[in-house]
């Protein structure tokens, strides 16, 4: 089994069931299929695609990019998607890298086609919005993936973020993906009468199993929100195409707790991935709207679903919960010794959601993994019912006159005080103490904060030594596409 016949037989099994909303539009999974299959039968025949050949897929969100997934799977290619905030020099890179003759973008962000051209000659653009008009039907007869892929080929190179250093391309197979969209469908407990909110940028991992192959693998539909900015606008398309699922990222949550008039929500059940969930935010969601909030884990790495708390029984704030079905997490030292619960240590993950290596990059494969295990790099620890929490990333943990301080204990103390908005910390060098935390803070709208007055509500809460010893206000913190602070920006900041 592979992935484009995965989606054949889905589509096959229900084709005149709406797959897609995306504004006023709607697409059955018979249009899903065709233009998949339209997709594909060009890559091969028009465009020199092979087996193996890494496409590229530069999109914003939008149908297409649901159709030329599953056509580049179809021809038995490897997607590579780009984020779509990337510079030319950033594209460039992944291009050359990844070894990308073929590129599927879209009008506006073409207009770099040039550029790119320059960079690497014989590089192939196409545009989406040639598909419509200019694309041929595919050849009779011819179905998703014709190649004979098998669940251990490679199907999708993720690039990482590259918050350290250059990207690097995590290469996941039919397997990975076909793993842990099955766990995720367990934990979830998806059924064909679901409907996924997609408001998270596509080419992030876990939009592409959470938000599209798990809905329609599953049989049941994707809700592609056309409105996105306002969060009022958001809200009405989603209660309007009446979703059931919501995965999304802190910042909104933030804002619907913060919402001075309760909204009436469709969703059974709401998650929160990408960014550590502040507690307090969790607390106010829930109390407001009386629907489960469930934060879990996952890296791009693993496909990218590690943990979630269950949708039944124990669910614990501040907890990314127990790991998913079939797949294994532990706490192990640096000798990779398992720790005991309480202890805090590196967090590793095994199972057949576990990416196969990065791509052109031994070395650093070898780096991350040990006996089995992936190396996640972030800090954490098991209770004594087996829940995970996460303490922070390996990096970023500060040493402080020999004690280890966690960055993220800290801002969750911050967001507990009054009108604050976003908040983060991260070590500066001090020749006496070794490093010293540094917050900054970004106030809600309207509120005006005193650093003393924060800085000693902080003592109040945490030993004296985590304390931070400036406060910096910034109108709005650096975060990428996905939700995700950037403390590499931060450390940039002139202060």
């Amino acid at each position: 089994m592979n992935l484009a016949a995965a989606f054949a037989h889905s589509a096959t099994q229900r084709p005149e069931k709406v797959a897609l909303f995306y504004g006023e539009s709607e697409w059955t999974y018979a249009d899903l299929l065709a233009r998949a299959s339209t997709v594909a039968g060009q890559l091969t025949a028009d465009w020199g695609v092979k087996p193996g050949d890494r496409v590229g897929l530069w999109l914003k969100n939008r149908p297409e990019f649901i159709t030329a997934v599953f056509g580049i799977l179809g021809a038995g290619a490897v997607l590579v998607p780009f984020n779509n905030f990337l510079k030319p020099d950033e594209v460039n890179y992944i291009l050359a890298d990844a070894g990308i003759d073929v590129l599927i973008s879209e009008a506006d962000l073409l207009s770099q086609a040039p550029t790119l051209m320059a960079a690497r000659p014989g590089l192939k653009c196409f545009s989406v919005e040639t598909f419509a008009t200019t694309a041929a039907s595919p050849p009779p007869g011819f179905p998703l993936a014709t190649t004979a892929r098998d669940e251990a080929d490679l199907a999708v190179i993720i690039y990482t973020s590259g918050t350290t250093g250059r990207p690097k391309g995590a290469m996941l197979s039919h397997g990975n993906l076909l793993h842990n969209v099955d766990s995720c469908r367990i934990v979830l407990e998806t059924v064909d009468r679901d409907r996924m909110a997609v408001l998270l940028p596509l080419f992030h991992s876990y939009m592409l199993t959470v938000g599209v192959l798990l809905p329609l693998l599953v049989g049941g539909t994707v809700v592609l929100v056309k409105s996105l900015g306002q969060t009022k606008l958001i809200l009405q398309e989603l209660c309007l195409r009446q979703a059931t699922i919501l995965p999304a990222i802190p910042p909104l949550y933030r804002a619907l707790a913060s919402s001075p008039v309760p909204l009436t929500l469709p969703f059974r059940l709401c998650i929160s991935g990408s960014a550590p969930l502040p507690l307090q935010v969790l607390n106010d969601f829930e109390a407001k709207y009386h629907l489960p909030l469930i934060e879990g884990y996952g890296l791009s790495e693993a496909s990218p679903v590690v943990a979630k708390n269950p949708l039944r029984g124990t669910r614990k704030a501040g907890s990314i919960g127990i790991p998913i079905a079939h797949v294994e997490l532990t706490v192990q030292d640096d000798a990779g010794q398992m720790l005991p619960p309480g202890a805090v240590g590196e967090l590793c993950v095994r199972g057949g959601n576990v990416m196969l290596g990065y791509w052109n990059q031994p070395a650093e494969t070898a780096k991350v993994f040990r006996q089995g295990w992936l190396l996640t790099g972030d800090l954490g620890y098991r209770d004594a019912d087996g829940y995970f929490f996460i303490t922070d990333r390996k990096k970023d943990m500060l040493l402080v006159n020999g004690n280890n301080v966690y960055p993220r204990e800290i801002e969750e103390v911050i967001y507990q005080y009054p009108g604050v908005r976003e908040a983060a910390v991260i070590g500066v060098a001090d020749p006496r103490r070794g490093e010293q935390p540094l917050a900054f803070v970004s106030p809600a709208e309207g509120v005006t904060l005193l650093e003393r007055e924060l800085i000693q509500f902080i003592r109040g809460k945490i030993a004296d030594y985590k304390v931070p010893r400036r406060v910096v206000f910034l109108p709005a913190l650096p975060r990428n596409a996905t939700g995700k602070i950037l403390k590499t920006s931060l450390r940039e900041v002139k202060i």
